[in-house]
């Protein structure tokens, strides 16, 4: 069955476009050219992504890509935001809002296309036990064990855990306290400043081949395992 993409587009020139592109690549396209028309498409069978334009009639892309990802059942489905908005505090908070990419306008369609499909296979199931790689970065669940082009490295517990979070989490921005909520837990009482420590020491154990670049400062808002 052919992938379902919610495009929620408020231009019809730019809607007629994409779902023109969309198709020839072989995906289900469903339309909608406002806030609330984009939020009625939300039903069963759930699309599995959403291209979602920052400005609509009847409330913004930020606005939407919040509300679903404050919806248990919804927050899963991975969003692309749209947007002629190219500052990089407007990306940062499209990202915050939940979005898994953002594409400024103009655009190509096989750029597109090709953000289209990376962001599905990130979010794809996946089995926890299969290692993980991620430009010459191979990380074994099972084993404990990360390696940088074949070769070992060494890092503690705490450092593997947040490693491997991120790597099944890329792109995505992560504030100091969902950091901790998610590698060390939310019975553990810690510091904040905790995490920055760690990630200096991960940064330290995977920099043999400049792997320390994949983990990006976002000031103000945290940190992102990113290739951009």
């Amino acid at each position: 069955m052919p992938k379902r993409i919610l495009l929620v587009e408020d231009e019809a020139s730019i809607r007629d476009m994409l779902k023109i592109v969309l198709e020839h690549a072989g995906f289900q396209v469903l339309e909608a050219a406002d806030y609330d028309t984009g939020l009625s498409q939300m039903t069963e069978p759930y699309p599995e992504l959403i291209l979602l334009d920052w400005m609509l009639p009847g409330g913004s892309g930020v606005k939407f890509a919040k509300q679903l990802k404050e919806t248990p059942h919804l927050s899963s489905i991975p969003i692309i935001m749209l947007t002629a908005r190219g500052e990089e505090t407007d990306k940062i908070i499209g990202l915050e809002a939940g979005a898994d990419d953002y594409i400024t306008k103009p655009f190509s369609p096989k750029e597109l296309v090709a953000r289209i499909k990376a962001v599905l296979r990130r979010v794809a199931p996946t089995n926890k036990e299969e290692p993980i790689h991620y430009e010459g970065l191979t990380l074994e669940p099972v084993s404990h064990r990360v390696f940088a082009h074949d070769e070992p490295l060494d890092m503690g517990p705490t450092e593997f855990k947040l490693l491997h979070f991120f790597m099944t989490h890329p792109e995505r921005v992560y504030s100091r306290e969902q950091l901790l909520d998610q590698v060390w837990g939310t019975n553990v009482f810690v510091e904040d400043r905790t995490v920055d420590v760690h990630i200096r020491r991960l940064r330290k154990a995977i920099d043999l081949h400049g792997h320390d670049r994949l983990i990006q400062t976002v000031r103000g808002s945290g940190y992102r395992f990113s290739l951009k």
